[in-house]
């Protein structure tokens, strides 16, 4: 009997054992599938908000690609600056925020309602992966915007900062929205950071002796002693992408800035930043560049200037000159140029026997332009934007045998513009203020005396004892605008 009962007993024991290890594998089972079945969702969400996102980045560089190569940026007479807010940020039009947009969430508020439509179509769309449609659409707000003046024109360039948001959608059974957002914007790099700068990567590509100084004032704060600007002896920095050499008591009351470095003598191949003999001196050091700086060609007025002598001389009248009584009126020998109010074309001018050539505010396009026998260009107003094209001209730009007069000693009204390769010549004198761009011109400083202003050019010669001023003023004047790039990268999902 009792062996019997423990017989049931364990039976019992079994049964009950197998069933509680029945029912954990069942619990693990379960868990087991739930899992898998999390995991397999969760890859599905994470395929779904990975292909939104590719969506949403399409709608950003859509958007990019829009800004890069079909929008005009303000300043024309179809889309002109007055339109817009400059002073707050985001710019507005209108009192509300300037916004591109091709989403239907966002509404567009842009002057222009072309552009506006141009963007709609461009900066939406749909993409097919993986059996799936997606779509993107884009909107561009813009943050802020100023004008920048370059060289050659009095149009100043609309420099702009756009916030983009792209939003990418996906379909089907798991749906999922992604927003990316970017910032994007072109970089402003001044113009006139050296009071002379060559571009040349080469022994001697600024070549200074005859005692030549360099120092620097600023003509927006300008104060005079006999009639002509008080300097400091010190901010004449000069700059190029080779080697300074200097020599019999120079001066540079400033740095040097080259991407070269050493002290000593130079050869190709071996380029030092600064050779120095006879006492020269460059106060401030050297300056090394991370890289060569690059200026762009200007471009060449369109249409081309005609070519031939155009000669000016003591006693020559305006219809002797070529030029029309529209544009041209004084007395013979003494002649005041007028563009009124569009380009003003000439030939090779010749100004020789004492003539005065006067130029009022306006651009100017010449083929070439010579000042000989104290002959002489007066600025009455400006600016002056006198375009060189040089068309078979050896010095297309030669004030070596005349005089430049600006009596405001404001250098930024008067600029000289060649894009070629031949020669230019400028002269010092008691007014000589002006800004020289010529990027792949050999320069060549002559006459003694003084020249106030900035010079750019392939190489620069100064062996004449001309010392110069830089305009301190002029890197905040004009700038030039430079690569685009994005600033920022951020995503969300919802």
């Amino acid at each position: 009997m009792t062996s019997r009962m423990r017989t049931l007993k364990d039976e019992g024991a079994a049964l009950a054992l197998a069933m509680v290890l029945t029912l954990i594998a069942l619990i693990v089972g379960s868990s087991l599938m739930l899992l898998s079945e999390t995991e397999t969702y969760a890859s599905m969400n994470y395929q779904s908000m990975t292909q939104a996102r590719f969506a949403a980045e399409s709608g950003v560089h859509k958007a990019i690609n829009f800004l890069l190569n079909t929008y005009v940026e303000p300043g024309n007479p179809s889309d002109p600056v007055s339109a817009y807010n400059m002073t707050v940020s985001p710019v507005q039009s209108g009192n509300a925020a300037v916004v591109l947009s091709a989403r239907t969430d966002v509404a567009s508020n842009y002057p222009v309602a072309a552009t506006q439509a141009a963007f709609n179509t461009a900066a939406k769309g749909t993409l097919n992966a993986g059996g799936m449609t997606l779509n993107y659409a884009a909107s561009a707000q813009l943050i802020s915007m100023r004008q920048v003046f370059g060289y050659g024109t009095a149009t100043p360039q609309a420099v702009q900062t756009w916030l983009i948001t792209g939003v990418g959608t996906t379909g089907g059974a798991r749906p999922a929205m992604v927003e990316v957002s970017a910032t994007f914007e072109r970089q402003v790099v001044p113009y006139n950071m050296y009071g002379l700068f060559a571009t040349a990567a080469q022994c001697g590509a600024l070549s200074f002796s005859g005692g030549v100084t360099t120092d620097s004032y600023n003509s927006s704060n300008m104060t005079f002693a006999s009639g002509i600007p008080v300097t400091d002896n010190w901010g004449g920095n000069v700059g190029t992408n080779g080697n300074l050499t200097e020599g019999g008591g120079t001066v540079v009351n400033g740095t040097l800035s080259t991407p070269r470095s050493g002290v000593g003598n130079c050869k190709s191949g071996a380029v030092t930043g600064l050779t120095q003999n006879g006492n020269a001196q460059v106060t401030g050091g050297l300056v090394q560049l991370p890289q060569a700086i690059t200026f762009p060609t200007p471009a060449a007025p369109n249409p081309a200037p005609a070519t031939g002598n155009n000669n000016i001389t003591g006693s020559t009248t305006c219809a002797g000159a070529g030029f029309s009584a529209g544009n041209c009126s004084g007395t013979a020998g003494n002649l005041v140029l007028n563009p009124a109010g569009s380009p003003l074309y000439g030939a090779d001018l010749k100004l020789t026997g004492g003539a005065i050539l006067h130029l009022t505010a306006g651009t100017y396009n010449f083929n070439s332009i010579s000042l000989q026998g104290n002959s002489q260009v007066v600025i009455d107003s400006g600016p002056v934007i006198m375009n060189i094209t040089g068309t078979g001209q050896t010095n297309p730009v030669d004030f070596s045998g005349g005089a430049v007069s600006n009596a405001t000693f404001i250098p930024k009204l008067f600029q000289v513009v060649y894009g070629g390769t031949a020669g230019v010549k400028v002269s010092g004198g008691a007014q000589t203020a002006l800004m020289v761009f010529a990027p792949n011109a050999d320069v060549s400083l002559t006459g003694g005396a003084n020249i106030y202003g900035a010079v750019l050019g392939k190489t620069i010669q100064n062996n004449g004892g001309t010392d110069f001023h830089y305009d301190r003023d002029l890197p905040t004047e004009f700038s030039m605008a430079w690569n685009t790039m994005l600033s920022s990268f951020s995503w969300k999902k919802y």
